[in-house]
């Protein structure tokens, strides 16, 4: 199985009507990327 993020760092911005932040990190982390910093914010 390929790994498309191994040894990528990230940071994530979730939004707080949508997908928040740490549901996003945790994708990211199964993809092998190392998350550096989780945000969740509103955009309206």
């Amino acid at each position: 199985m390929k790994i498309m993020f191994k040894g990528k760092r990230v940071i994530v911005f979730g939004d707080r009507d949508g997908v928040p932040g740490p549901a996003i990190a945790a994708c990211m982390r199964a993809a092998g990327a190392e998350v550096v910093m989780v945000a969740t914010e509103c955009f309206v």
